[in-house]
């Protein structure tokens, strides 16, 4: 039911963003087109002007770590960022989201004016409330399902759908304005509200830059320090406050819509990266205090007053900071011809990246199901590891297929447009 249900959303809600997936580019080339296999090929797209097919590897890779972190008491995650640093996956997905935005709707507003690109904006916008509706209804379904066939209403209560079972009227209500989500479901709403101001960030930055990005930064501090947010019901602010991590947002899109190499961070890169690389070994470090008392003994008890706490709703500057420590060392150690972009044992992870809305739809429920064999059937080390390798396989598995669906697709209308261009009743 869950596949099939994505699978009917597939054209009406595309991907996670239209830019969030697609392979815009200065010589347009498709995402599926874009397989591993030499660095000779990948040297051959990034010389035509091919987006940076890292864009799609680490968003396949932070699909993954929210999979094992949405999997709870699950010792699997530690893999992921989230355990050796202040930013997650969450992170990673905003910068790309806006990165990618910008990449496939400046096209519309250089060619066809700043109305169209509204217009598509907004459809997508529209594309992606419906998917967000879609999710929560057939989530929170299998939550109560399953709470009530094992008699353990400690999932309902985890999966903060109690409100619902008691007021369902009330609920969807509240839902359908955004105000209400089951848990693990945060990132579309945020999604949909950046998606929906995009228009006039996107028409700044190709005129105003700077004015764009100082702007956003101002508000960005503002309401970090007004405590500026959106209410849920019944009552709490979104997990993610759109006034603040709009800042990472639009820094993502200047960045995609930037020609050239960033000179200035090339010159400077042997002054950052020493000390990017001291900011994320103490960031590690106090991470990792936070599970190991022994090293957080070694913390001084004046830099844990300065630090703490660090705030993930509100996007706090030691997280803002850690992604970007985290970005340029990436960027700086893997080019864009790097051989692991053609490394055939991570082709997987490229794939899901390229199928990001469906990928992270289907991620919800296989967490969700991998949450309950852990506490209803078997919870040891072996099991851990074998539901999200499972979960993992089926997530490649599902992109696998709306990969082979996509080439199938186009080869069809090719051979449709070819058909349409013979004389009648002829051949070529």
């Amino acid at each position: 039911m869950t596949i099939g249900l994505i699978v009917a959303t597939r054209r009406g809600c595309g991907s996670f963003a239209e830019g969030f997936r697609r392979k815009q580019v200065v010589t347009k080339i498709s995402a599926q087109d874009h397989l591993p296999g030499t660095t000779a090929a990948v040297q051959q797209n990034v010389a035509k002007g091919a987006r940076d097919i890292r864009v799609d590897f680490f968003r396949g890779m932070a699909l993954i770590f929210i999979f094992l972190d949405h999997i709870p008491d699950n010792n699997m995650n530690w893999i992921t960022i989230r355990n050796f640093g202040f930013s997650d996956a969450t992170e990673i997905f905003v910068f790309i989201s806006g990165y990618s935005a910008a990449k496939a709707y400046s096209r519309y507003l250089e060619r066809d004016g700043i109305l169209f690109a509204t217009a598509r904006i907004l459809k997508r916008c529209w594309q992606l409330y419906v998917t967000q509706l879609l999710l929560f209804l057939a989530f929170t379904a299998q939550v109560a399902y399953t709470a009530a066939h094992f008699s353990n209403p400690m999932f309902s209560e985890e999966m903060n759908i109690v409100n619902f079972l008691n007021e369902p009227h009330v609920t969807i209500l509240q839902a359908l304005l955004l105000r209400f989500r089951p848990a693990n479901m945060d990132i579309l709403p945020l999604y949909i509200v950046l998606l929906g101001g995009f228009p006039l960030i996107l028409w700044g930055l190709a005129r105003l830059r700077w004015m764009v990005l100082l702007l956003s930064a101002v508000l960005y501090l503002a309401a970090g320090a007004l405590h500026w947010n959106l209410s849920t019901w019944p009552d709490g602010v979104w997990l993610f406050n759109p006034f603040t991590w709009q800042f990472l947002f639009v820094l993502g899109a200047a960045c995609g819509l930037s020609r050239g190499e960033f000179p200035w961070l090339v010159r400077l890169q042997s002054f950052i990266a020493p000390l990017a690389v001291l900011y994320l070994s103490a960031s590690c470090f106090i991470a990792m205090g936070w599970r190991f008392p022994l090293l957080q003994r070694w913390v001084p008890d004046l830099l844990e007053a300065l630090i703490y706490p660090i705030d993930k709703t509100n996007l706090d500057v030691l997280r803002l900071l850690h992604f970007f420590a985290l970005a340029f060392l990436v960027r700086w150690l893997i080019p864009a011809n790097s051989r692991l972009l053609t490394w055939r044992p991570l082709h997987p992870v490229e794939i899901c990246g390229q199928h990001s809305l469906e990928i992270f739809s289907i991620s919800i429920f296989l967490s969700f199901l991998a949450h309950l064999w852990l506490v209803e059937v078997n919870d040891s080390l072996g099991s851990q590891l074998s539901v999200s390798l499972i979960g993992f396989s089926v997530m490649a598995g599902f992109a696998y297929y709306l990969h082979w669906y996509h080439q199938a697709e186009r080869k069809s209308q090719a051979s449709r447009a070819g058909a349409a261009s013979l004389p009648s009743g002829g051949t070529p």
